[in-house]
């Protein structure tokens, strides 16, 4: 049984829960990514990002054509059919999405409204269960109430979602301070059947002492250890949400499938903590200033003039050329990742988000990033 569960233990690590973001088909030249290139043999959880929350507390269709019209909901949820034990899950919120969760979770009435809308469109488009990815409770112009309110609204919908067999999960915050304003972490744990921990952004070009630093570290480095920053790591985030409640077999560790990008101030001091001057320059498919896919960093770098540097501190990769740097996650440091949720007794890996694996198989298979994960896990 050593295959899928830690020796010392009976514990299994088997969730590989992957973010679907449904606006990639709108990512250029060979970075378009629809539904129809899912593989849905490489996950055991999908989600479809994101419905959006209107002020009546109905659910909102963000994209109605891409969504309804082109029938992508239909579409996804068919993924079952080529693996009937795929679990498929729509995601409600998002950082563009979240700005109307205060107001709803504040009414019982509204809330009321979300619990019914949500059962009757994942009836109506055959979903298994439903994210919330609240960002964030409490913050972003939200209220001190939000916190209890959203313990509320998890438990309304826990009670509605049993008579249907429907799974409730929570996208959540990482760093420990930005958890206690948002989450009474036992109510979380007692409600979800899964929580999704967004162990990555903890570095980018927004950090105030302007300095490249890795968004995605197993462990703080050296830097952040000297300034402090010892919860800015997948580990301190890990271990902070046991602390306060968590099941750890209700935990997804989330990974990244994208690395935040600088400029360098000075192309000849590409260090980690290297001064820059701004975010990294947009890559070919998404042209995000200062992220950069997992694709678009195998085809720079197959280019050619990149400087690859392994952190054994942080158990990540950086790569540089010319005044760019990249911090990332590879195969490497995914299966270290995945190693390191097995020690914690974890109940899986989550990944945000699909579309931005090499799945053309630039680097010589497709999606290595997510076959590295399921490798690691057996």
């Amino acid at each position: 049984m050593c295959e899928v569960i830690t020796c010392q233990n009976n514990y299994i690590l088997e969730r590989v829960v992957c973010y679907h973001a449904s606006w990639s088909v709108g990512r250029l030249g060979d970075g378009k990514f629809g539904v129809e290139n899912i593989d849905p043999n490489l996950c055991t959880h999908i989600i479809y990002s994101f419905v959006g929350l209107n002020a009546d507390g109905t659910i909102k269709i963000v994209d109605k054509k891409l969504d309804v019209d082109n029938n992508n909901f239909k579409k996804f949820t068919a993924l079952k059919q080529k693996n009937p034990k795929l679990i498929t899950i729509v995601a409600i919120g998002g950082w563009e999405e979240s700005g109307q969760f205060s107001h709803v979770v504040s009414d019982p009435k509204l809330r009321a409204t979300l619990v019914t809308s949500a059962v009757k469109f994942m009836q109506t488009y055959g979903f298994n269960g439903f994210d919330l990815d609240w960002e964030f409770p409490g913050q972003r112009g939200g209220a001190k109430t939000d916190k209890q309110n959203f313990s509320k609204l998890i438990k309304e919908l826990r009670a509605a979602f049993d008579k249907h067999g429907f799974l409730l999960s929570a996208a959540v915050n990482g760093v420990g301070w930005s958890v206690d304003v948002s989450f009474e972490v036992p109510v979380l744990n007692k409600y979800l059947d899964m929580i999704n921990v967004m162990s990555y952004d903890y570095h980018g070009p927004w950090d105030v002492n302007k300095v490249t630093g890795h968004h995605a570290g197993l462990y703080p480095s050296a830097i952040d250890v000297a300034h402090g920053e010892t919860q800015l790591n997948v580990d301190a985030s890990i271990r902070g949400w046991i602390q306060r409640g968590a099941d750890p077999q209700k935990l997804n560790l989330g990974v990244p499938f994208y690395g935040r990008s600088f400029t360098l101030s000075n192309p000849s001091n590409a260090a980690l903590g290297a001064p820059i001057s701004g975010p990294g320059k947009p890559g070919p498919y998404s042209k995000d200033s200062g992220s950069l896919g997992y694709d678009e960093i195998v085809k720079l770098q197959k280019q050619g003039g990149w400087t690859y540097v392994w952190d054994d501190k942080q158990k990540v990769p950086h790569a540089y050329k010319g005044d760019q740097w990249v911090g990332y996650d590879d195969p490497r440091s995914l299966e270290g990742k995945v190693k390191y949720a097995k020690t914690k007794n974890l109940g899986g890996i989550m990944i945000w988000n699909i579309a931005t694996d090499d799945f053309h198989g630039v680097s010589g298979r497709k999606f290595p990033l997510l076959t590295a994960i399921n490798k690691a896990i057996m």
